[in-house]
Order: C-alpha cells, then structure tokens, then sequence
C-alpha cells in the first residue's frame, strides 16, 4: 500500500514522517496523506452511499419541492466547487506544458472531487425533485470535507508563515476558496427547504414538527423541545399533541399487514391444493358460505383441512413471516445503527488505556492527551447519536406493529364464524389486543440484544484476552455462575408474583363485594369482622410480597456486586498465577471498563429470551385468531332483482357451525315485496336463527337465500353503544329534523327525552346501562327505522316493553298502517293480539316451517299454527289469573290513570288483555320495589309509559341539580413535597434516615475499592513489580465484600421492612377510612373509583414505589461519587460541574413535567379503543346488517391512533432525555480526561484511571436518575390518592363508653320518633318532616306511601344510616344518637328491601356470622336456616 502511494505522491511529497507528526510540539501531517486520504475520504462516503440512497429515494418520493433561493445558492455553490477542483487539474495540465513535471496525485485528486462535487450538485436537485427538506447524506459529506480539510487548512498556514513567500500561490488560493465554498455549503446544509406541494403538512392543523425538521435536528430531537417547553408550562392537554405522522397510522400500517398475511394464507392455500391433486380427485365446488366448507361435502378447502391436519406444518400461514416482511426491513435499520453502536462502545476503553499510558509518558506532547480527550468525547457523542437512532427505528417498529395487530385483529373479529366466536369469548380477544399485542411492542425494544449480545461478549472476551490472558477467564466463570443464580431467582419472583395476584384478585374481590354491600355490612354492623377478612388476606399478600423482597435484595446484590466480583477473580488470579504480571493502572482500569461492557449484555440475554418465549405464545395465540373461518359475504345473494319476492330462502340448510348438526333444514321461505310477515314458533323452534341466516350469520349447508336491497336489524337483545342518543338512533346517517322526530313519535320515545336529563343528547353508558330494556329496544326500532332501509327484519321487538306501548309501536311503525308501511317486514313474535294483521304467517316447529300462510287460513287448517295459539293464550291466562286477582280486589289503592290506560287498551283489542295484564303486574312491582333511592336511579320502563302526571312533575324540577357523583380529582403539576414526607413518615422517620445513609455508606465502601486498586496499581509504577500481593487482594476484597453486605442489609431493612410496613399501614389507614365513611360518601363515590385506590394505588405503594427509591437512591449515590471523584482529584473540575448541573436540572424539569403528562394522556386514550371493541363484538351481527362495518373499523383506527398520538411523543421525550442526559455526561468524561492531561504532573496513572473509568459510567445513571424521578413522580401520587380516603368524613363512633346501653337492651321494644326530621345530604330538602309516633313493643306495624314517600329512610333513620337534621329516636327510653352504632345496630335487625350479597358475602353469612358474630347454639342456627329453606345451602 505504500509504494502505491509512493507511486502516486513521489519521494518530493512524502507520505510519511512519524516524527513531524508524532513527536512534535507543532504536529503536522505529510502532504501526500492530505493530498489522498483525507481528500478522498469524504468522496469515497459520497460514491459509496449514493446508489442506496437514489435506491431509496425512488421508492419513498414524497413529492415536488419548489426551487427556492436556498436550492439555487446551494447548486450554484455545488457548481463552483466542481470548478474549482477542475481548476486545480488544469492548472496541472498547464504546468506539464510548461515543462513543469507533476506528480499523479495532482491530476487524481482534483479530478476525484471534481466528479465528487458534480455528484452532490445533482444529488440537491434530485432531492428537490423527491421532496427531500434536509439531507442527511449531504450533510454528513460536507462536514466530513470541512472536517478533512481543516488539517491542510492549518498545514498550509504554518508552511506559509514558516517561509518567506507562498509556494504555488494558484492552489493556495483555490484551496481557500474550495474550504470557504465547502463551509458555507455545510451551513446552508442545516437549513430546511419548504415542504412539498400537495404534502399533509400544508393541510394539517397540527404537523408533527418532525416531517420538516433538519438533519441535525432529527438527529438531536431537538424538534420535540417545543413540546417540551409547553409542558413544562401548563399540563398538556390532547389538544396539544401533533397529529400522527402519515407513515405510522392504521391507514398505513394495517394494510401493510394484512397485505402479507393475505399472501402468506394464499401461499398456504396454494401448497395445500397441490398436496390435494396429488392425493385426491378434485370434489364439485360447494356451496359452504365459509372457507372451510361443510361436514357432508369435499369442497376443495375441505381437502385443505383433511391434509392439515395430516400434515400441519407445511400447510399453516406463517404470521411471523408477514410481520417480518411488513416491519423487518425498517427494523433492520435501527439493527443497523446497533451494530455500529456496538463497535464504537470498545473504542473508549482503548482510548483509555492511550490516555493512562499518556500520563506514564514524561516526553509525551501535551496536544496528544487532549487529542485523547476529545476522541474520547466524540466517541461517546456518536455512541450516542447513534444508539438513539437505533431506539427510536425500533421503538416505532413496536409502535407500528401493535397498530397493525391491533387492527388485524379488530377487522377479524367482525368477520369470524359463531363457531369461531365460541372459541374466542370477547376477553380473549381483548387481551389478544392489549397484552399480546404490548409483548410484541416490548420485544422489538430489546429483540437486537439476541445478536447483540453475543457480539458484545465476544469483543469483550476478545480485548479482555488482550490485556489479561486467561486470567479472564476465572472472571467470566464468575459471571456465567451468575445467571442461574438470576435466572432462579427471576422463576421465583415469578412464582411468588403469581400468588401474590391470587391473594390480591382474593382482596379485590373481596372488596368489591363489601363495597357492593355496603349497606348490608352497616345495617347489621358487620364491618369489623369484615375487616378482618380483608386484613387477613392483606397479611398473606404482604407474607409474599416480602418473600419476594428477600430474592430482590438477593438479586440486587449479585447485580451490583458483579463486577466487583468478576474483577477480584480475574486480577488475584492475574498476579497470582505469574509472578511476572503486574497489574497496573493501564490493565487494571481497562479491563474494569471492559467488565461493566460486559454486564449489559450478560444481564440482558436471559430477560430478551424470556421475552421472545412469551412472545412466541402471543404469536400462536394471534396466528390461531386470524386463521379462524369466515362469514362468506356471498352467502346471501343481494343482488337479485329477478324475482318479486323481496326475501326468499329456498330449500335451505343452515347450522351454526361446521361441525354442529343443522339448526334450520328445508327452510323454504317467500317474501313479497311490501308485506309484513310473522314468524312464530314455542321457544327454540329456530325463528332468530332464521333472521341470523337471512343477515348472513348462519352457516349455510344447502339452498339459496335472497336478500334484495338494504337491511335493518333489530336483534331480540337490543344493542346499544356508549354515544349520545341521538348518535344511536342515526347510526351514521345524516340529521334530518322533520324525519328524527317522526322516528321518536313512532317509537314512542318521546316521552323519555322530557324524562332523560339532557334529552336525545344525553349520553347513553356501555350497554345501554342507564336505559330500561324497554327504552333500549325502542332506541333499537328508532335506528331501523331512520336507516330507511328496504328490509327489516325485527326479532321479537315487542318482548320488552309494555303492553300499551307494544300496541302503539306496532300501529305506528311495524303494522298496516305504520311507518313502515310498504316496505318489507319478517317480525319474529310472541304477541298474539298482532297476528290477525300481519299479511303473512310462518309457524316454525324444530328447525323446520311447519305451516306458513294469512292468519285466517291457518286458524282454517286447525294445525300447528291453531294448537299454538290455544297453548299460548291457555298458559297466559292461568299464570296470571291468580297472581293478579288479590291485587285486583282493591283498586283505589292504585292511581285511576293507570288503570283507565289500560282498560282503553283491552277495550281495543281483546287479545291484549294478557299483555295488559302482564304489563300491570310489572308496574306494581316497580310502584313497591323502587323505595329510597329515587333520587339517582336510572329511568325505569315505568318513567316514561306510566303515568303522565310524572312527566309533568319531572317538568317542574329546577334544570339545574345538584350532581351526586363528583368527578375524581386528579392532580396536575409536581408532586406536593409533604406527599413525600408522608410516605417517609409511614416508613418511618428514623428509618428513613438510616436507610439513606446506608446508601451512602455502601457507595462509599464502592469508592474505597475503588480506591484501593487505583492505590494497588501504583506499585508497578515505582518499582515495577508487585508488592504484598496478598495484602493488596485481601483489602480489595474486603472492601467489595463491604459494599455487597451493605447492599444486603439495606435492601432487606428497605424493601422486606420499612416500605412493606407503610405499604401495611397506609392499606389499614384507608380501609378503616373506607368501613367508618358515611352512607352518602358510597352514594356520592363510584365503587369502581374506590376499588382502583385498593388495587392501582396499593400495588403502586406495594412495588412501584420501593423499586422507584432503590434505582434512584443508587444511581443519585454514584453520581454524586464520580463528581466528588472527579472534583478532588482536580479541583478545577467543579468549576465545570456547576453550570452541567444547572443544564442537568433543566432538562429533568422539563422531561419529567411533560413526560409525566404524556403517560396520563397515553393511559386515558388506551381504554376507549378496549371499550370499543368489546362494544363492537357485541354487536357485530347489527353492525354488519347496516353495513357499517367499514365505519366501525374507521372508527377503532382513529381510536389507536389517538392513542398513538400520545404515546409516540413519550417515545420521543425518552430520546430526546437521552442525547441531552448523555451530553451532561460525555461532557464529564470530556472534562476528566482534560483535567487528567493539564495535571499529568501530579496525578499518578491510577487516579487518571479512577477518575475517567467512573465517568464513562456517569452516563447511563445520570439517565436512570431522571427516568426514576419522573416514575416517582407519577408512583407516588398514589400515596396521596390512599391518604386522601384515610382521612374521610367519618360516621357517629361505634362505640361510646360510657353511654353503652344494658347487655339486655331493648327489653321491650318501645319504639318513640320526637318532632323528627332528616335529609340524605348536607344541601338536599327534608325527605323526613316532623315525625311524632309511638310504637309499642311488640306491635306490628304497616308503613305505607308512594314511591319516595320516605317509607324506607325511616327505617335507615332507626339504624343511624341517616342522622337527625331536628328531633330525636328513643328505644326502651335510650336515645339512639347518644350510643354508638354497633351497640344500636347490632340490637336491632332488618331485612332490606335491595339485599345486595353476592357469593362472598353470603357464604361469610352463612358460616360466619350466624355463628360467630351472633351467639347462638349450632341447633338454634340451623333451626332458623330451615325456616328460611336455607338449609340445604348451609350443608354445602
């Protein structure tokens, strides 16, 4: 190679002067090296890179950029380049003609960069016309150029003020401009050019500042800082967030994938067909409508599953490969930058080792340690920039991918099979969604690491080899048997983390259950015992949790005491197996930075294998959900306009699924056009599965179905989504006044928006829950209606409202005379009174039509159709007739309207006198069950069909009410300080105190070993040997072992002690809180609000919180070492290390503030898209009737991709910490190498070692210090959160000393209300006024009144539920406001009218407090079970 360049350059331009270079105050590099390496180096980039990046170009055109005055100065610079350089060849070819001999490198060179500047002239425009803003290929070329000619740039100066003229003045001159040419082109490089024409960016409201950012921008995230800035402000809010770029929406992403899956299925379809042809003689096709055919046919699908499950492996789609072939290749970039990250990671440490041997060097020139120090910097700058970038492709990668699962299985699960939907229930398919879809998200993360991490311990091994010899080896052994220690104590934690979910889904459920209950718990003064329930399982789960603290001290330990470990081994083993090796700082400080390299890796290896296992499990669990049948969209034929019949089924076959007997067999069904037909059969005689086979649901085995034109559904359970009423019945249509309010008279819905609070606008919650059924199936007719399509087909609509109401719906919207007269009508119904006008019947007996004709041919035949309705009417009236008859007796009791309303009804139309009367027994069991809470119950059927005079009172009501739910607080901002020392008082303050200083003692110990070896190894540099060798180990092992027992003790007294014991506290504080709160604090508080504090909050203060302490403690500790390292060794250092500190704090600010709130934000946007899809699947068959469902897959996209909005800017946030964090700490690095070369006199190799081997560590704990403030931050509000119901409004106390009444109270029974007056709530009206009565001990006594009359308050009253606003209760002449509430509850009993127990609770009944908390003989007991048929349940 250098007789190349010897050939090229000549013995007059030498190549190489090591002395000139090396060994010279003035350093200087030889001409022809300038001439060739550093003037082709940034060419050879250029060339190298441009056929990729044309490639790249081509295939992502973003569009056509505008030629604007920074494009012509940049290609009008490019060109002056080119000149410039030809310039220089001809001035070589000149001087031949001159007879002036030249050497080749003057015609190569200028010729080379010629070409080269030529080629970026071309590649500005090219980019112009590909949309390209800001070039990062360019950039790097023009900084490379600047970079390589700064060197000639000095030379040429030093040569021209050494000599008394400037040798060959032209090049001299055109080398100056070439290098002012080349600056001004890397500045304007850093500007961006103006979007594309026609781009998103032009038209979006709120772009993503990252599609127009920079090079330098995009490399540096200093795009996202405005975000930043703004939420360190004010609390960001989603309307701050930019909108998702194009390239990572479901639009894109999901296609992307499903494109591939497609193929992969066709692929597997193709291998399966051939196998077949191969095996079997091709079968006629079938007429299955799903793609696996039917049980009686050999469709040649069916052969497909045949020769499957023969043979599964060849013939199964591979999702893995669609998600490799959608998501690899951008993947692949950021597996790019890992490797080059993972290379440039061991040029420190040899960049380390040349600074320690600088320092030993006496002669050697100061410019070649600070040489060092900024090659160290710059190192650990690219490392950065670099490593970043790989985050950030592999991060979105994950993004993408959960996008695209997401969607995939979203548009699956509106098309799958019922027999499919068995398989899959709505749960499984949610988690599909959120947590198989999250561990793919979380793999991509690491999933470099299985490659990486090798590669990484190999050039470990490699350069620790190099420094060690085999002595290494004793050191890697100590690491190998490390990780079965760790992979056992990660199975275990494992283990223990299962069982302690048990314990804590136990507690939950517990809970929920006392919460549900709480009314009952109080009236029978049942709280302590259970509590003590509660606590009990609470003691289990916190037995586990401290287990598990043992193994996290265990595993902390051997996490930190690693290193420490594998460098005793490796050097007593080092100087003790030769006498001749020396350790010294040079081997000693690079072989420890070699070690901690090597620790990442070690430790990351077994976590990305676990995770690529559990991945693998989604990845089958996913594979096996999309590969299930599908509806066959052709099953119905829509299209058929040749015959009159508006629906026909003609000899047709239909199950539910392929391997299922059939459900529906020769159906032969005609439907004209226009008419209204009844489909009526006992129950299970298959009349909704016939609805299900018209809509396409079914299975169809034989026939045709014909279905001509649109469809509306009203299935027999209505479906109602959690929008606006109004957004319900529209159902995506367009709002037509005049239309709307027809379809609310038809429906009679009008009387319900007078009742619902804000009308049609008002909000309707999941399911339909703050509707009746009857309000829910009528808002289910209003969307048929509206929808105005051709067909209805109306499964038993009628089931669920009243009588009258049945009647009116059916005048005014289904029958003759309705709405929907002229359009065609299937009715499947149970309502005999509509028979006799409905054009056609169809009676179904088994699966089967058994008579089909008009009302009065059927009652002719005397058949199936005639015993039906004998049966029916015959069943009615016997059910009824005794049930009524006793209520009948007195009919004053009941409001004249009721009863004349439905005597108008049974005058009509006789037939309805069983629905009549069915409606009137439902309204007097609401009129006597609906007691005491009419203030916030939901609008019953009765609210808007019973009585007008109600719609009238509900008129007079002021609009403005007092709201009984509050919505939750929520802080925003920084935490509160005092929230913080609360948690350190339930800790305990003097603990807390010991516990910190124990971090401090622990870290020290680390300094000290440090220390020590820094010591050792400067025994070889006096005297070059070794000198009590034994002495030296056993110090440095002492000390180690120091810090290892230290981490111990601290974590054990931290994590197994102090922090389960506030963890045990604050749980007891607020569940005694919760059990002593009011009644009006559970009718103000959802139970849902409560149970979060007692599972969110508590695991938060249970886990999240101590692990949030532990990393930050640990990682405050070593940075604050490294700074007083670093500081005491040069004192000059802390003058550096101010304003670093004063940036440090901004940044953390600023990231914590905004990230804090992007997790908020991320968290709420989550639910929705779950609450969506478990909505959908519930109404898939109604959603697909509409054909809705490319709207309803439009609506789950914008939905993740709200949620993505949020979570891609807390991606960024993360980077954007990490470069500025990591900045902080290569400026460290920077300044301890500096201030170790300018004190190279008086620090010896050792300290200089010491000082930049813990600063190169700075920077992974400066970033973990940030991340755990900010997860502090977030975890600690949870103490705040449990604190807050701690300290609730408590009730009257449950036991007063010295008013404790006698053991034998009450005695008789005397019963006295004194002027009595109560109110639910402080700011509510009197429900109670003046009561004055007497009641005598054993008197029975009837309390009657309307509904809210105040019946039941004033049984709450007795108990103490509610407190006397004025007045007072005396039992036995004992004032009940004077003792406490268990002495009066647990005296009295009740039987509640709402006895709300569910299985916990009535099992605690049963076995508990019948015998435990009322004493009572076991015979006594089971005496009074047998009088309430109880009995036998108390047996089991």
């Amino acid at each position: 190679m250098t007789n190349v360049f010897v050939n090229l350059c000549c013995p007059h331009v030498p190549l190489q002067i090591t002395n000139e270079t090396f060994h010279a105050d003035q350093p200087d590099l030889p001409e022809c090296f300038q001439l060739s390496v550093l003037s082709w180096l940034p060419c050879i980039f250029l060339w190298a890179a441009s056929p990729f990046y044309l490639f790249y170009l081509k295939k992502n055109n973003k569009g056509y950029i505008m030629m604007s005055i920074l494009n012509r100065v940049k290609t009008v610079f490019g060109l002056l380049l080119w000149i410039v350089c030809w310039t220089d060849l001809f001035y070589a070819f000149h001087q031949i003609r001159q007879g002036h001999g030249q050497v080749p490198i003057y015609f190569i060179t200028p010729l080379v960069l010629g070409m080269t500047m030529l080629l970026a002239t071309f590649l500005i425009q090219y980019e112009r016309l590909h949309g390209v803003q800001s070039s990062g290929v360019l950039f790097i070329f023009w900084f490379l150029s600047v970079v390589c000619a700064i060197v000639p740039f000095r030379s040429k100066i030093l040569k021209a003020s050494n000599q008394s003229e400037v040798p060959d003045k032209l090049r001299f001159i055109t080398f100056y401009f070439y290098f002012g040419l080349l600056v001004f082109e890397l500045i304007l490089c850093c500007f961006n050019e103006k979007p594309p024409l026609y781009c998103d960016v032009v038209t979006d409201p709120n772009p993503c500042p990252e599609t127009t950012a920079g090079f330098l921008s995009t490399v540096t995230f200093w795009w996202f800082t405005s975000l930043a800035i703004k939420g360190y402000k004010m609390p960001l809010e989603a309307k701050d967030l930019w909108s998702l770029n194009q390239r990572d929406s479901s639009k894109v992403m999901v296609p992307r994938l499903l494109k591939e899956w497609d193929k992969e299925q066709a692929k597997a379809r193709s291998e399966a067909i051939q196998s077949s042809q191969a095996t079997y003689a091709k079968p006629p096709p079938s007429t299955t409508n799903h793609t696996a055919g039917g049980p009686t046919e050999n469709s040649p699908e069916e052969v497909e599953v045949l020769l499957s499950n023969q043979k599964a492996a060849p013939h199964q789609p591979s999702f893995l490969h669609a998600l490799i072939k959608a998501f690899g290749p951008y993947f692949l970039i950021g597996s790019a930058f890992k490797l080059l990250q993972d290379v440039i990671t061991f040029v420190n440490p040899q960049l380390l080792r040349m600074l320690i041997s600088f320092t030993k060097q006496e002669k050697a020139p100061y410019w070649w340690g600070y040489a060092l120090a900024i090659l160290m910097f710059l190192t650990a700058l690219l490392q950065t920039l670099i490593l970043h970038r790989h985050f950030q492709y592999c991060f979105i990668t994950g993004m993408n991918v959960r996008t695209a699962l997401i969607g995939a299985i979203y548009r699956k699960a509106l098309v799958i099979t019922n027999a499919a939907k068995r398989s899959s229930t709505v749960g499984e398919i949610v988690n599909l969604m959120s947590v198989d879809a999250q561990r793919f998200m979380d793999l991509t993360t690491f999933l470099n690491m299985l490659w990486s991490a090798p590669l990484q311990i190999m050039l470990a091994l490699y350069f620790l080899w190099q420094n060690l010899g085999p002595s290494v080896l004793a050191g890697v052994a100590v690491m190998v048997m490390l990780i079965p220690l760790n992979a056992f104590i990660a199975m275990k934690t494992r283990a223990y983390q299962v069982e302690q979910m048990q314990y804590k889904d136990e507690r939950i459920k517990l809970m929920n259950e006392i919460l549900n209950g709480i009314k009952v718990l109080k009236l029978y003064a049942w709280e302590n015992s259970f509590k003590d329930r509660v606590l009990a399982i609470r003691q289990k789960e916190l037995n586990v949790l401290r287990k598990t603290a043992y193994l996290g001290a265990l595993s902390t330990m051997a996490w930190t005491s690693a290193p420490f470990l594998v460098a005793l081994t490796s050097f007593a083993v080092f100087v003790t197996v030769d006498e001749k090796n020396i350790l010294d700082a040079e081997k000693a400080f690079v072989s420890l930075s070699l070690f901690n390299i090597l620790r990442f890796p070690l430790n990351m290896l077994p976590q990305v294998i676990s995770g690529l296992v559990q991945a693998s499990v989604s990845l089958k669990r996913i594979q096996s959900f999309l590969s299930h049948d599908e509806l066959d969209p052709n099953s119905v034929d829509r299209k058929n306009s040749s015959t009159e019949f508006s629906v026909s089924v003609v000899n047709g076959k239909f199950t539910w699924g392929k391997e299922d007997p059939p459900v529906l067999h020769n159906m032969n069904v005609m439907v004209p056009q226009g008419s209204l037909l009844a489909v009526v059969g006992h129950v299970g005689c298959g009349k909704s599965s016939l609805i299900s086979a018209l809509l396409g649901d079914m299975e169809k085995l034989e026939g045709e179905v014909s279905v001509r034109g649109s469809v509306a559904y009203v299935p027999q359970q209505a479906w109602i989504q959690n929008a606006t009423l109004r957004n319900n019945i529209l159902f995506g249509k367009s709002y037509d006044e005049r239309k709307y309010h027809r379809v609310l008279d038809a429906c009679a819905l009008t009387p319900d928006l007078e009742v619902l609070p804000g009308g049609d606008m008002t909000e309707i919650g999941e399911k339909g829950i703050n509707l009746s059924g009857g309000q829910r199936q009528r808002v289910s007719l209003a969307r048929a209606l509206y929808s105005d399509a051709d067909v209805y087909l109306l499964d038993d609509p009628l089931s669920a409202v009243d009588a009258h109401v049945a009647k009116h719906i059916f005048d005014n919207l289904i029958g003759p005379e309705g709405a929907l007269k002229g359009k065609t009508r299937i009715l499947v119904t149970h309502g005999i009174s509509f028979l006799p006008q409905v054009d056609n019947i169809v009676v179904m007996v088994e699966g089967g039509v058994s008579e089909m004709g008009s009302y009065q041919e059927l009652l002719k035949q005397n058949g199936a159709f005639a015993e039906f309705l004998r049966n029916y009417a015959l069943d009615d009236t016997v059910e009824e007739d005794e049930a009524i008859e006793d209520l009948l007796e007195d009919e004053e009791f009941f409001p004249d309207d009721v009863l004349s309303n439905h005597h108008t009804d049974m005058v009509d139309n006789e037939p309805v006198i069983n629905e009549a009367r069915k409606s009137f027994m439902r309204q007097i069991s609401v009129m006597s069950s609906e007691g005491e809470n009419f203030r916030c119950r939901s609008v019953k059927r009765h609210g808007c069909s019973q009585r007008k005079h109600s719609v009238s009172q509900e008129k007079m009501k002021p609009p403005e009410v007092q709201k009984l739910i509050q919505a939750e607080t929520a802080e925003t901002g920084r935490v509160k300080s005092k929230v913080y020392l609360e948690y350190a008082k339930a800790v305990g303050p003097l603990l807390s105190v010991i516990i910190i200083l124990l971090y401090g003692c622990q870290s020290a110990a680390s300094i000290g070993a440090n220390i020590w070896l820094s010591q050792w190894t400067n025994d070889a540099s006096g005297n070059g040997t070794q000198v009590d060798v034994p002495m030296r180990v056993g110090v440095y092992a002492a000390l180690g072992i120091t810090q290892g027992v230290l981490i111990l003790v601290n974590c054990l007294l931290c994590r197994a002690y102090s922090m389960l014991r506030a963890a045990k506290l604050t749980h007891l504080n607020m569940l005694q809180g919760v059990l002593r709160a009011p009644q009006a604090f559970f009718e103000s508080t959802p139970t849902g609000r409560l149970l979060n504090r007692f599972s969110k909050d508590v695991d938060s203060i249970d886990s999240h919180i101590p692990d949030n302490i532990d990393i930050w403690m640990r990682t405050f500790w070593y940075t604050l070492n490294v700074l007083l390292i670093c500081s005491a060794l040069t004192p000059m250092f802390l003058i550096v290390v101010a304003p670093l500190m004063v940036f440090y704090w901004w940044v953390q600010r600023f990231y914590v503030a905004t990230s804090r709130q992007l997790k908020r934000l991320e968290s709420v946007s989550r639910s929705p898209i779950y609450s969506h899809f478990s909505e959908t699947i519930t109404g898939s068959s109604v959603i697909r009737a509409y054909s809705r469902d490319t709207a309803f897959v439009l609506m789950s996209d914008v939905k993740v991709d709200e949620n993505q909005k949020s979570y891609y800017p807390g991606i960024v946030s993360n980077r954007w910490l990490g470069v500025r964090i990591e900045f902080i700490g290569n400026c460290i690095v920077l300044f301890a190498a500096l201030f170790a070369v300018t004190g190279k006199e008086s620090l010896n190799p050792g300290l200089v070692g010491l000082s930049v081997s813990y600063a190169l560590q700075v920077t992974m704990s400066l970033n973990w210090m940030v991340r755990m403030t900010s997860d502090l931050e977030n975890n600690i509000v949870a103490v705040e959160r449990v604190k807050e119901y701690s300290e609730t409004k408590t009730e009257a106390p449950w036991e007063v000393e010295d008013k404790k009444p006698p053991p034998e109270w009450p005695m008789t029974g005397n019963v006295q209300f004194q002027n009595y007056s109560v109110r639910y709530r402080e700011g509510l009206d009197l429900v109670l006024r003046n009561i004055t009565l007497n009641v005598k001990g054993g008197e029975k006594i009837g309390i009657v009144g309307r509904t809210g009359a105040g019946k039941s308050s004033m049984t709450l009253c007795l108990f103490r539920l509610l407190e006397a606003a004025a007045g007072e209760i005396t039992i036995d002449d004992v004032k009940i406001a004077e003792i406490g509430l268990h002495d009066l509850r647990s005296k009295l009993t009740i039987i509640p009218q709402v006895y709300y127990l569910h299985i916990y609770l009535y099992r605690s009944l049963i076995h508990t407090h019948i015998h435990t908390l009322v004493v009572m003989s076991y015979d006594v007991a089971t005496a009074a079970l047998g009088r309430t048929d109880r009995g036998e349940a108390a047996e089991h």
